[in-house]
């Protein structure tokens, strides 16, 4: 499987390190009241999504970045891949 690396072009995934769910950037607030129980959620339930997906890869063994890649997980097809700082400033 080969990830579209926004600065260094195709790379073989087996250079990256898969974390999960992009979603995961997106931290609960502590200050919330219900903050205990949202934190629980944020670290022990996960979906398991079938088709398009967004995820977390770490390019361990190279730039050592760290990328939101789109990919359909049924087919493992890859559709695109960027910077994880730049998702993370687009949110703000």
């Amino acid at each position: 499987m080969l990830i579209p690396h926004p600065l260094l072009g195709l790379r073989d995934s087996q250079e990256f390190t898969y974390l999960g769910d992009a979603a995961l950037m997106n931290r609960p607030d502590p200050a919330t009241p219900d903050a205990e129980a949202v934190f629980c959620d944020y670290v022990f339930l996960r979906d398991n999504p079938a088709g398009v997906h967004r995820e977390l890869w770490f390019h361990e063994q190279g730039d050592r970045s760290w990328l939101v890649v789109t990919r359909d997980t049924t087919t493992h097809e890859i559709l695109g891949a960027e910077l994880a700082s730049d998702v993370k400033g687009a949110a703000k």
